[in-house]
Protein backbone atom coordinates (compact mmCIF):
# COMPACT_ATOMS: atom_id res chain seq x y z
CA UNK A 1 0.00 0.00 0.00
CA UNK A 2 3.06 2.55 1.22
CA UNK A 3 5.07 1.32 -2.02
CA UNK A 4 1.31 1.85 -4.37
CA UNK A 5 1.20 5.37 -2.81
CA UNK A 6 4.93 6.13 -3.43
CA UNK A 7 4.88 5.26 -6.43
CA UNK A 8 1.94 7.55 -7.34
CA UNK A 9 3.39 10.37 -5.56
CA UNK A 10 6.61 10.22 -7.95
CA UNK A 11 4.63 9.21 -10.71
CA UNK A 12 2.43 12.52 -10.47
CA UNK A 13 5.82 14.52 -9.33
CA UNK A 14 7.40 13.34 -12.69
CA UNK A 15 4.03 14.01 -14.54
CA UNK A 16 4.20 17.55 -12.58
CA UNK A 17 8.56 17.93 -13.85
CA UNK A 18 7.32 17.12 -17.19
CA UNK A 19 4.54 19.77 -17.68
CA UNK A 20 6.92 22.29 -16.13
CA UNK A 21 9.63 21.30 -18.14
CA UNK A 22 7.63 21.60 -21.60
CA UNK A 23 6.32 24.72 -20.46
CA UNK A 24 9.61 25.77 -19.72
CA UNK A 25 11.50 24.74 -22.59
CA UNK A 26 8.44 26.68 -25.04
CA UNK A 27 8.93 30.09 -23.19
CA UNK A 28 12.79 29.71 -23.91
CA UNK A 29 12.34 28.68 -27.58
CA UNK A 30 9.67 31.74 -28.08
CA UNK A 31 12.53 33.98 -26.53
CA UNK A 32 15.21 32.96 -28.54
CA UNK A 33 13.07 33.09 -31.56
CA UNK A 34 11.49 36.63 -30.61
CA UNK A 35 15.28 38.02 -30.40
CA UNK A 36 15.91 36.43 -33.26
CA UNK A 37 12.88 38.26 -35.32
CA UNK A 38 13.82 41.63 -33.63
CA UNK A 39 17.35 41.73 -34.36
CA UNK A 40 17.97 44.59 -31.56
CA UNK A 41 15.53 46.69 -32.99
CA UNK A 42 13.44 48.71 -30.33
CA UNK A 43 9.39 47.63 -30.13
CA UNK A 44 7.53 51.22 -30.49
CA UNK A 45 7.50 53.63 -26.85
CA UNK A 46 5.25 52.67 -24.40
CA UNK A 47 4.74 52.09 -20.76
CA UNK A 48 7.53 49.47 -19.02
CA UNK A 49 5.52 45.96 -18.62
CA UNK A 50 5.13 44.03 -15.64
CA UNK A 51 6.31 40.67 -15.20
CA UNK A 52 3.96 38.37 -16.65
CA UNK A 53 0.81 40.40 -16.93
CA UNK A 54 3.13 42.93 -18.97
CA UNK A 55 0.71 45.98 -19.52
CA UNK A 56 -2.22 44.69 -18.42
CA UNK A 57 -2.98 47.55 -15.90
CA UNK A 58 -2.30 50.23 -18.58
CA UNK A 59 -4.99 49.14 -20.02
CA UNK A 60 -7.55 51.76 -20.73
CA UNK A 61 -11.04 50.32 -18.77
CA UNK A 62 -14.09 52.77 -19.76
CA UNK A 63 -14.07 54.99 -23.02
CA UNK A 64 -10.54 53.49 -24.18
CA UNK A 65 -10.55 56.11 -26.65
CA UNK A 66 -9.63 58.48 -24.18
CA UNK A 67 -7.29 56.49 -22.32
CA UNK A 68 -5.27 55.47 -25.77
CA UNK A 69 -5.07 59.66 -26.35
CA UNK A 70 -3.35 60.24 -23.31
CA UNK A 71 -1.39 57.37 -24.09
CA UNK A 72 -0.19 58.12 -27.76
CA UNK A 73 0.35 61.97 -26.35
CA UNK A 74 2.46 60.77 -24.00
CA UNK A 75 5.07 58.37 -26.30
CA UNK A 76 4.45 60.56 -29.55
CA UNK A 77 1.50 59.90 -31.74
CA UNK A 78 1.64 55.81 -30.94
CA UNK A 79 1.76 53.54 -28.21
CA UNK A 80 3.04 49.96 -27.66
CA UNK A 81 1.21 47.44 -25.23
CA UNK A 82 2.20 43.85 -24.04
CA UNK A 83 -1.17 42.43 -22.34
CA UNK A 84 -0.53 38.74 -21.05
CA UNK A 85 1.63 38.15 -24.50
CA UNK A 86 -0.53 40.23 -27.13
CA UNK A 87 1.05 42.90 -28.75
CA UNK A 88 -1.26 46.33 -29.02
CA UNK A 89 -0.49 49.03 -31.07
CA UNK A 90 -2.73 52.33 -30.55
CA UNK A 91 -2.26 55.24 -32.89
CA UNK A 92 -3.07 58.46 -33.01
CA UNK A 93 -1.56 60.27 -35.49
CA UNK A 94 -2.65 60.45 -38.81
CA UNK A 95 0.05 59.95 -40.81
CA UNK A 96 1.16 57.23 -39.04
CA UNK A 97 -2.10 55.24 -39.50
CA UNK A 98 -2.53 56.47 -43.13
CA UNK A 99 1.19 54.73 -43.38
CA UNK A 100 0.22 51.37 -41.49
CA UNK A 101 -3.04 50.93 -42.65
CA UNK A 102 -3.34 52.44 -46.25
CA UNK A 103 0.48 51.74 -47.45
CA UNK A 104 1.28 49.00 -45.84
CA UNK A 105 -2.44 47.59 -46.01
CA UNK A 106 -1.24 44.21 -47.73
CA UNK A 107 0.37 43.33 -44.13
CA UNK A 108 -2.16 45.05 -41.63
CA UNK A 109 -5.62 43.72 -43.62
CA UNK A 110 -6.37 41.40 -41.09
CA UNK A 111 -8.29 41.34 -38.36
CA UNK A 112 -7.22 39.83 -34.49
CA UNK A 113 -8.02 36.46 -33.82
CA UNK A 114 -10.56 35.53 -31.12
CA UNK A 115 -11.51 32.77 -28.69
CA UNK A 116 -15.11 34.04 -28.16
CA UNK A 117 -16.11 34.99 -31.80
CA UNK A 118 -16.21 31.77 -32.81
CA UNK A 119 -18.08 30.81 -29.43
CA UNK A 120 -20.96 33.48 -30.65
CA UNK A 121 -21.09 32.25 -34.02
CA UNK A 122 -20.12 35.49 -35.32
CA UNK A 123 -17.25 34.24 -36.74
CA UNK A 124 -19.19 34.34 -40.35
CA UNK A 125 -19.56 38.44 -39.95
CA UNK A 126 -16.92 38.87 -42.69
CA UNK A 127 -16.49 43.13 -40.90
CA UNK A 128 -14.61 40.76 -38.54
CA UNK A 129 -12.90 37.80 -40.75
CA UNK A 130 -9.53 37.53 -40.83
CA UNK A 131 -7.97 37.98 -44.42
CA UNK A 132 -7.67 35.20 -46.77
CA UNK A 133 -10.07 33.44 -49.83
CA UNK A 134 -12.84 33.11 -47.23
CA UNK A 135 -13.11 37.05 -46.53
CA UNK A 136 -12.17 37.79 -50.11
CA UNK A 137 -15.25 35.85 -51.66
CA UNK A 138 -17.52 37.58 -49.35
CA UNK A 139 -16.33 40.74 -50.03
CA UNK A 140 -16.17 40.32 -53.79
CA UNK A 141 -20.22 39.05 -53.56
CA UNK A 142 -21.23 42.29 -51.29
CA UNK A 143 -19.82 44.44 -53.76
CA UNK A 144 -21.60 43.21 -56.73
CA UNK A 145 -24.52 44.51 -55.06
CA UNK A 146 -23.54 47.52 -53.26
CA UNK A 147 -21.23 48.65 -55.99
CA UNK A 148 -21.80 53.24 -56.75
CA UNK A 149 -23.26 52.40 -59.46
CA UNK A 150 -26.28 50.12 -58.07
CA UNK A 151 -27.31 52.95 -55.52
CA UNK A 152 -29.75 54.64 -58.23
CA UNK A 153 -31.89 51.16 -57.61
CA UNK A 154 -32.32 51.45 -54.09
CA UNK A 155 -33.25 55.00 -53.89
CA UNK A 156 -36.95 54.71 -54.46
CA UNK A 157 -37.15 52.16 -51.53
CA UNK A 158 -35.32 54.61 -49.47
CA UNK A 159 -37.12 57.55 -50.27
CA UNK A 160 -40.27 55.15 -49.64
CA UNK A 161 -38.93 54.65 -46.10
CA UNK A 162 -38.06 58.12 -45.40
CA UNK A 163 -41.29 59.44 -46.01
CA UNK A 164 -42.91 56.97 -43.30
CA UNK A 165 -40.88 58.18 -40.98
CA UNK A 166 -42.15 61.69 -41.54
CA UNK A 167 -45.32 60.98 -41.50
CA UNK A 168 -44.95 58.66 -38.39
CA UNK A 169 -42.80 61.58 -36.19
CA UNK A 170 -45.53 64.55 -36.96
CA UNK A 171 -48.22 61.96 -36.10
CA UNK A 172 -46.29 61.20 -32.89
CA UNK A 173 -43.04 62.97 -31.75
CA UNK A 174 -42.40 61.55 -28.97
CA UNK A 175 -41.44 58.37 -30.81
CA UNK A 176 -39.32 60.20 -33.15
CA UNK A 177 -35.74 57.95 -32.01
CA UNK A 178 -38.19 54.45 -31.99
CA UNK A 179 -39.19 55.93 -35.80
CA UNK A 180 -35.80 56.74 -37.03
CA UNK A 181 -34.41 53.32 -36.03
CA UNK A 182 -37.40 51.40 -37.33
CA UNK A 183 -37.03 53.42 -40.51
CA UNK A 184 -33.23 52.23 -41.07
CA UNK A 185 -33.86 48.72 -40.36
CA UNK A 186 -37.21 48.67 -42.38
CA UNK A 187 -34.97 49.40 -45.34
CA UNK A 188 -31.66 47.29 -44.92
CA UNK A 189 -34.75 44.21 -44.48
CA UNK A 190 -36.22 45.39 -47.53
CA UNK A 191 -33.02 46.32 -50.12
CA UNK A 192 -31.63 42.59 -48.66
CA UNK A 193 -34.01 40.43 -48.64
CA UNK A 194 -36.85 42.52 -50.48
CA UNK A 195 -39.08 41.82 -47.11
CA UNK A 196 -41.68 44.07 -45.78
CA UNK A 197 -41.15 45.54 -41.99
CA UNK A 198 -44.92 44.71 -41.31
CA UNK A 199 -45.98 42.63 -38.09
CA UNK A 200 -43.55 39.92 -39.17
CA UNK A 201 -41.09 41.49 -40.55
CA UNK A 202 -41.40 43.49 -37.56
CA UNK A 203 -40.75 40.66 -35.24
CA UNK A 204 -37.71 39.58 -37.78
CA UNK A 205 -36.35 43.09 -37.23
CA UNK A 206 -36.88 42.92 -33.07
CA UNK A 207 -35.03 39.47 -32.70
CA UNK A 208 -32.40 40.17 -35.26
CA UNK A 209 -31.71 43.96 -32.76
CA UNK A 210 -31.54 41.37 -29.82
CA UNK A 211 -29.03 39.32 -30.89
CA UNK A 212 -26.93 41.92 -32.63
CA UNK A 213 -26.91 43.51 -28.92
CA UNK A 214 -26.59 40.22 -27.12
CA UNK A 215 -23.42 39.40 -28.76
CA UNK A 216 -22.21 43.32 -28.95
CA UNK A 217 -22.36 42.43 -24.93
CA UNK A 218 -20.44 39.56 -25.43
CA UNK A 219 -17.73 40.36 -27.39
CA UNK A 220 -17.05 43.81 -25.17
CA UNK A 221 -16.81 41.85 -21.72
CA UNK A 222 -13.75 40.64 -20.25
CA UNK A 223 -13.88 36.65 -19.96
CA UNK A 224 -11.49 34.35 -18.11
CA UNK A 225 -11.55 31.86 -21.48
CA UNK A 226 -10.00 35.21 -23.78
CA UNK A 227 -7.14 34.20 -21.24
CA UNK A 228 -7.79 30.42 -21.12
CA UNK A 229 -8.65 29.13 -24.35
CA UNK A 230 -8.76 25.73 -23.24
CA UNK A 231 -11.46 26.82 -20.77
CA UNK A 232 -13.96 26.99 -24.12
CA UNK A 233 -14.17 22.50 -23.56
CA UNK A 234 -15.59 23.35 -19.94
CA UNK A 235 -19.00 22.14 -20.12
CA UNK A 236 -21.79 24.78 -19.38
CA UNK A 237 -22.99 22.53 -16.21
CA UNK A 238 -19.70 22.98 -14.42
CA UNK A 239 -19.29 26.17 -11.54
CA UNK A 240 -17.77 29.15 -13.00
CA UNK A 241 -18.70 27.98 -16.34
CA UNK A 242 -22.07 30.38 -16.77
CA UNK A 243 -20.10 31.96 -19.87
CA UNK A 244 -20.74 28.50 -21.98
CA UNK A 245 -24.48 29.66 -21.44
CA UNK A 246 -24.36 33.37 -22.68
CA UNK A 247 -22.30 31.89 -25.63
CA UNK A 248 -24.90 29.53 -26.65
CA UNK A 249 -27.53 31.65 -26.12
CA UNK A 250 -26.02 34.54 -28.42
CA UNK A 251 -25.36 31.86 -31.06
CA UNK A 252 -28.53 30.58 -31.39
CA UNK A 253 -29.76 34.39 -31.28
CA UNK A 254 -26.78 34.83 -33.77
CA UNK A 255 -28.26 32.27 -36.34
CA UNK A 256 -31.67 33.22 -36.21
CA UNK A 257 -30.80 36.74 -37.43
CA UNK A 258 -28.58 34.08 -40.22
CA UNK A 259 -31.08 32.05 -41.15
CA UNK A 260 -34.60 33.03 -40.65
CA UNK A 261 -34.54 36.31 -42.67
CA UNK A 262 -32.96 34.31 -45.77
CA UNK A 263 -34.75 31.63 -45.55
CA UNK A 264 -38.52 33.69 -45.45
CA UNK A 265 -36.70 35.05 -48.46
CA UNK A 266 -36.47 31.99 -50.39
CA UNK A 267 -40.05 31.14 -49.02
CA UNK A 268 -41.21 34.10 -51.07
CA UNK A 269 -39.11 33.67 -53.78
CA UNK A 270 -40.67 29.77 -54.63
CA UNK A 271 -43.89 31.41 -54.72
CA UNK A 272 -43.07 34.05 -57.07
CA UNK A 273 -43.36 37.49 -54.17
CA UNK A 274 -40.46 38.60 -54.78
CA UNK A 275 -38.91 39.33 -58.62
CA UNK A 276 -35.24 37.79 -59.08
CA UNK A 277 -33.72 41.13 -58.50
CA UNK A 278 -35.82 43.02 -55.80
CA UNK A 279 -33.53 42.55 -52.98
CA UNK A 280 -29.57 42.55 -52.73
CA UNK A 281 -29.65 39.05 -51.76
CA UNK A 282 -31.96 37.41 -54.29
CA UNK A 283 -29.54 39.10 -56.78
CA UNK A 284 -26.57 37.44 -55.62
CA UNK A 285 -28.73 34.36 -55.42
CA UNK A 286 -29.64 34.70 -58.99
CA UNK A 287 -25.79 34.76 -60.09
CA UNK A 288 -24.92 31.36 -58.82
CA UNK A 289 -23.96 29.05 -61.21
CA UNK A 290 -26.75 26.25 -62.13
CA UNK A 291 -23.83 23.67 -63.33
CA UNK A 292 -21.78 24.01 -59.93
CA UNK A 293 -21.70 20.91 -57.47
CA UNK A 294 -24.12 20.80 -53.90
CA UNK A 295 -21.01 21.90 -52.01
CA UNK A 296 -20.21 24.92 -54.03
CA UNK A 297 -23.55 25.75 -54.37
CA UNK A 298 -23.72 25.28 -50.22
CA UNK A 299 -20.40 27.57 -50.03
CA UNK A 300 -21.80 30.08 -52.05
CA UNK A 301 -25.35 30.13 -50.30
CA UNK A 302 -23.88 30.41 -47.19
CA UNK A 303 -21.73 33.43 -48.21
CA UNK A 304 -24.97 35.09 -49.12
CA UNK A 305 -26.15 34.45 -45.63
CA UNK A 306 -23.40 35.93 -44.28
CA UNK A 307 -23.36 38.99 -46.31
CA UNK A 308 -26.95 39.52 -44.80
CA UNK A 309 -25.68 38.82 -41.67
CA UNK A 310 -22.94 41.32 -41.67
CA UNK A 311 -25.28 44.11 -43.50
CA UNK A 312 -27.55 44.13 -40.99
CA UNK A 313 -24.88 43.53 -37.87
CA UNK A 314 -23.53 47.19 -39.53
CA UNK A 315 -25.81 49.20 -40.90
CA UNK A 316 -29.12 50.12 -39.00
CA UNK A 317 -26.86 51.14 -35.72
CA UNK A 318 -24.44 53.17 -37.34
CA UNK A 319 -26.84 55.50 -39.41
CA UNK A 320 -29.41 55.85 -36.81
CA UNK A 321 -26.24 56.88 -34.08
CA UNK A 322 -24.98 59.55 -36.49
CA UNK A 323 -28.73 60.98 -36.86
CA UNK A 324 -29.14 61.25 -33.02
CA UNK A 325 -26.12 63.09 -33.15
CA UNK A 326 -27.48 65.40 -36.40
CA UNK A 327 -30.74 66.08 -33.64
CA UNK A 328 -29.08 66.60 -30.53
CA UNK A 329 -26.61 69.22 -32.43
CA UNK A 330 -29.01 71.24 -34.66
CA UNK A 331 -30.97 71.53 -31.06
CA UNK A 332 -27.63 72.67 -29.28
CA UNK A 333 -26.72 75.21 -32.28
CA UNK A 334 -30.32 76.42 -33.64
CA UNK A 335 -27.53 78.90 -35.99
CA UNK A 336 -26.71 75.88 -37.77
CA UNK A 337 -30.90 74.55 -38.51
CA UNK A 338 -31.81 78.04 -39.70
CA UNK A 339 -28.45 78.39 -42.02
CA UNK A 340 -29.18 74.98 -43.55
CA UNK A 341 -32.45 75.36 -44.05
CA UNK A 342 -32.00 78.91 -46.07
CA UNK A 343 -29.80 76.89 -47.93
CA UNK A 344 -32.40 74.41 -48.66
CA UNK A 345 -35.31 77.06 -48.92
CA UNK A 346 -32.56 78.08 -51.99
CA UNK A 347 -31.49 75.46 -53.67
CA UNK A 348 -34.68 72.78 -53.14
CA UNK A 349 -37.66 75.55 -52.85
CA UNK A 350 -40.85 75.67 -50.60
CA UNK A 351 -43.11 72.95 -52.90
CA UNK A 352 -40.93 69.98 -53.05
CA UNK A 353 -38.70 67.48 -51.23
CA UNK A 354 -34.86 67.39 -51.06
CA UNK A 355 -33.71 64.68 -54.12
CA UNK A 356 -30.34 63.02 -54.42
CA UNK A 357 -29.36 65.31 -57.46
CA UNK A 358 -29.89 68.58 -55.20
CA UNK A 359 -26.65 67.46 -53.35
CA UNK A 360 -23.97 69.05 -55.03
CA UNK A 361 -25.75 72.50 -54.96
CA UNK A 362 -26.05 71.92 -50.71
CA UNK A 363 -22.81 73.00 -49.58
CA UNK A 364 -23.67 73.58 -46.02
CA UNK A 365 -26.04 70.60 -45.57
CA UNK A 366 -23.18 68.53 -46.77
CA UNK A 367 -20.42 70.28 -43.76
CA UNK A 368 -23.22 69.15 -41.73
CA UNK A 369 -22.74 65.74 -42.25
CA UNK A 370 -18.82 65.71 -42.68
CA UNK A 371 -19.16 67.63 -38.72
CA UNK A 372 -21.54 64.89 -37.70
CA UNK A 373 -19.25 62.38 -38.69
CA UNK A 374 -16.40 64.38 -36.91
CA UNK A 375 -18.05 65.26 -33.85
CA UNK A 376 -19.97 61.91 -32.78
CA UNK A 377 -17.48 59.44 -34.06
CA UNK A 378 -19.62 56.42 -34.22
CA UNK A 379 -16.23 53.71 -33.99
CA UNK A 380 -13.74 56.00 -32.07
CA UNK A 381 -11.61 52.91 -32.02
CA UNK A 382 -12.42 51.77 -35.77
CA UNK A 383 -12.11 48.19 -36.26
CA UNK A 384 -8.64 46.78 -35.14
CA UNK A 385 -6.77 45.11 -37.86
CA UNK A 386 -3.61 42.99 -37.47
CA UNK A 387 -0.52 42.77 -38.96
CA UNK A 388 0.46 39.35 -40.20
CA UNK A 389 4.10 39.06 -40.39
CA UNK A 390 6.92 41.18 -38.73
CA UNK A 391 7.33 44.84 -40.21
CA UNK A 392 9.44 47.54 -39.40
CA UNK A 393 8.03 51.21 -38.90
CA UNK A 394 10.08 54.10 -38.16
CA UNK A 395 13.06 51.82 -36.72
CA UNK A 396 10.67 49.95 -34.56
CA UNK A 397 9.51 46.27 -34.87
CA UNK A 398 5.88 45.63 -35.14
CA UNK A 399 5.47 42.13 -34.46
CA UNK A 400 3.40 39.82 -36.51
CA UNK A 401 0.10 39.21 -35.00
CA UNK A 402 0.08 42.83 -33.80
CA UNK A 403 -3.72 44.35 -32.74
CA UNK A 404 -3.51 47.97 -34.20
CA UNK A 405 -5.97 50.05 -33.12
CA UNK A 406 -6.41 53.67 -35.22
CA UNK A 407 -7.96 56.03 -32.79
CA UNK A 408 -9.87 57.83 -35.41
CA UNK A 409 -11.77 59.84 -32.53
CA UNK A 410 -8.67 61.59 -31.33
CA UNK A 411 -7.77 62.47 -34.51
CA UNK A 412 -10.57 63.85 -35.58
CA UNK A 413 -10.86 65.97 -32.39
CA UNK A 414 -7.22 66.88 -32.51
CA UNK A 415 -7.21 70.75 -31.50
CA UNK A 416 -4.09 71.44 -33.78
CA UNK A 417 -6.35 70.77 -36.53
CA UNK A 418 -9.97 71.62 -35.91
CA UNK A 419 -10.48 74.50 -33.53
CA UNK A 420 -12.64 74.15 -30.51
CA UNK A 421 -13.25 70.39 -31.52
CA UNK A 422 -15.77 69.50 -28.93
CA UNK A 423 -18.29 72.38 -31.36
CA UNK A 424 -19.99 71.80 -33.56
CA UNK A 425 -19.37 73.92 -36.38
CA UNK A 426 -20.19 73.01 -39.76
CA UNK A 427 -18.07 76.12 -40.84
CA UNK A 428 -14.82 74.07 -40.52
CA UNK A 429 -15.45 72.49 -43.51
CA UNK A 430 -15.90 75.78 -45.62
CA UNK A 431 -14.17 78.48 -47.16
CA UNK A 432 -15.66 81.42 -48.67
CA UNK A 433 -18.41 79.37 -49.22
CA UNK A 434 -17.25 76.49 -50.70
CA UNK A 435 -15.85 72.78 -49.59
CA UNK A 436 -12.26 73.90 -48.05
CA UNK A 437 -9.67 70.90 -49.15
CA UNK A 438 -7.19 71.79 -47.11
CA UNK A 439 -8.98 70.77 -44.04
CA UNK A 440 -9.03 67.09 -42.90
CA UNK A 441 -11.80 65.16 -44.20
CA UNK A 442 -13.74 63.03 -41.95
CA UNK A 443 -14.49 60.59 -44.09
CA UNK A 444 -10.54 59.25 -44.86
CA UNK A 445 -11.11 58.28 -41.33
CA UNK A 446 -14.17 57.28 -40.50
CA UNK A 447 -14.90 54.21 -42.85
CA UNK A 448 -12.12 52.47 -42.27
CA UNK A 449 -8.68 51.85 -43.96
CA UNK A 450 -6.92 49.74 -46.93
CA UNK A 451 -8.45 46.67 -48.05
CA UNK A 452 -10.66 46.98 -44.57
CA UNK A 453 -12.79 49.96 -45.58
CA UNK A 454 -16.24 49.78 -45.25
CA UNK A 455 -17.54 48.61 -48.34
CA UNK A 456 -21.01 49.83 -47.81
CA UNK A 457 -19.75 53.74 -47.25
CA UNK A 458 -21.91 54.15 -50.59
CA UNK A 459 -24.92 53.39 -49.42
CA UNK A 460 -24.35 54.36 -46.21
CA UNK A 461 -23.72 57.82 -47.32
CA UNK A 462 -26.35 57.73 -49.52
CA UNK A 463 -28.75 57.07 -46.60
CA UNK A 464 -27.33 59.76 -44.35
CA UNK A 465 -27.36 62.26 -46.97
CA UNK A 466 -31.28 61.85 -48.46
CA UNK A 467 -32.18 61.64 -44.56
CA UNK A 468 -30.78 64.65 -43.04
CA UNK A 469 -31.17 66.80 -45.84
CA UNK A 470 -35.04 65.99 -46.07
CA UNK A 471 -35.12 65.94 -41.96
CA UNK A 472 -33.59 69.61 -41.81
CA UNK A 473 -36.50 71.08 -45.01
CA UNK A 474 -39.29 70.12 -42.80
CA UNK A 475 -38.71 69.94 -39.52
CA UNK A 476 -38.11 72.05 -36.68
CA UNK A 477 -35.74 71.17 -34.12
CA UNK A 478 -35.74 72.42 -30.15
CA UNK A 479 -34.23 71.30 -26.88
CA UNK A 480 -36.98 69.39 -25.05
CA UNK A 481 -39.40 71.27 -22.21
CA UNK A 482 -39.88 71.26 -18.85
CA UNK A 483 -43.29 71.11 -17.18
CA UNK A 484 -42.70 75.11 -17.13
CA UNK A 485 -42.60 74.75 -20.84
CA UNK A 486 -38.59 75.91 -19.88
CA UNK A 487 -35.95 74.40 -22.56
CA UNK A 488 -33.53 71.51 -20.79
CA UNK A 489 -30.58 71.74 -21.84
CA UNK A 490 -29.03 68.36 -23.00
CA UNK A 491 -25.56 67.78 -22.97
CA UNK A 492 -23.80 65.86 -25.26
CA UNK A 493 -22.09 62.58 -24.15
CA UNK A 494 -21.87 59.38 -26.57
CA UNK A 495 -22.36 55.88 -24.82
CA UNK A 496 -19.15 53.13 -24.47
CA UNK A 497 -19.11 50.93 -26.32
CA UNK A 498 -17.76 49.53 -29.69
CA UNK A 499 -20.32 50.90 -31.99
CA UNK A 500 -21.15 54.21 -29.88
CA UNK A 501 -24.44 56.57 -29.78
CA UNK A 502 -25.70 58.92 -28.31
CA UNK A 503 -26.76 58.72 -24.69
CA UNK A 504 -29.42 61.31 -24.45
CA UNK A 505 -30.86 63.20 -28.05
CA UNK A 506 -34.20 64.35 -26.24
CA UNK A 507 -35.32 66.95 -28.84
CA UNK A 508 -38.74 68.51 -29.71
CA UNK A 509 -39.18 67.85 -33.68
CA UNK A 510 -42.23 69.68 -35.84
CA UNK A 511 -43.15 71.05 -38.78
CA UNK A 512 -41.50 74.15 -39.52
CA UNK A 513 -44.43 75.35 -41.61
CA UNK A 514 -48.15 74.14 -42.88
CA UNK A 515 -46.15 74.00 -46.31
CA UNK A 516 -43.83 71.14 -44.88
CA UNK A 517 -46.50 69.89 -43.07
CA UNK A 518 -48.09 69.51 -46.51
CA UNK A 519 -44.69 68.40 -47.92
CA UNK A 520 -44.88 65.75 -45.45
CA UNK A 521 -48.30 64.28 -46.01
CA UNK A 522 -48.19 64.38 -50.14
CA UNK A 523 -45.26 62.76 -49.88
Amino acid sequence: MYASTALDSISSLVSVLAVTSFFLLSYVRSVISWRNRRRGRPLPPGPAPLPVIGNLLDMPETRKWLGFQDLCTKYGGIVYLNVLGNHILAINDTSMAQELLEKRSANTCSRPSSVVIPLVGNDVSFSIMPYGQWWRDHRRAFWQVFHPGAMRGYRDTVRAFLHEFMRNTVSSPEGVEQYLYGMFAAIILKVLYGLDADEEGGELIDKIHESISCTTSVMISKHAVDIFPALRHVPAWVPGAGFQRAFAECKAAVEYARDMPFAKMQTFLSEGKLGGTSSALAALLARIDDTVDSAERAYAEDTVKNVGLTTFEAGPDTSFSILQAVFLAMSLYPEVLKKAQAELDAVVGPHRLPDFEDREALVYVNAIIKEALRWHVVTPLSVPHCTLEDDVFNGYFIPAGTTILPNVWAMLHDPAVYEDPEEFRPERFLRDGVPDPTVRDPYLFVFGYGRRICPGRHFADDLLYITIATVLHVFDIGPPLDEGGQPIKVKYEQTDALVTSVKDCRCVVQPRSEQARALIFGA
